[in-house]
């Protein structure tokens, strides 16, 4: 990644399966706060009013690649990055750093959406708060 944001985490026992391994599903969940946290970081949340609307940013695509072992207690950098901006939506990468390991490294991609519209969700443009700064 060139140029990133970074947050980090300490594995909790709460995140580990009986050996002691993060359980593969909590590196989503620690993708999704990463996410929350750079979103704060641009002073915008992943739900907040635009032009009178409740917007917010669902997700149709989640990967994630586990290239080495993390463990109970571990810290974690995770690194964030704007892989793909588009006009309604993006696609973010990250990567879970153990020191100077890349332990895992996954992507998500959003759509910016109208929530409270009449008959369901609608993708609207990102918000200039956002797209301006990414």
């Amino acid at each position: 990644m060139d140029k990133y944001w970074t947050t980090n985490r300490q594995v909790e026992f709460a995140d580990t399966d009986v050996r002691g391994l993060v359980h593969f599903s909590r590196l989503f969940v620690f993708m999704e706060t990463a996410e929350h946290q750079f979103l704060r970081s641009l002073g915008a949340e992943v739900h907040m009013q635009h032009e009178g609307h409740e917007i917010g940013w669902p997700r149709v695509k989640a990967t994630c690649e586990y290239i080495s072992p993390i463990h109970f207690r571990d810290r974690l950098e995770i690194r964030v990055s704007v892989k793909r901006k588009g006009t309604k939506s993006m696609t973010y990468g990250f990567e879970f750093m153990k020191g100077e390991t890349l332990a895992a490294r996954g992507e998500i991609t959003a759509v910016c959406c109208v929530l409270d519209e009449p008959g369901g969700i609608r993708a609207i443009e990102i918000p200039p708060l956002i797209a301006d700064q990414v």
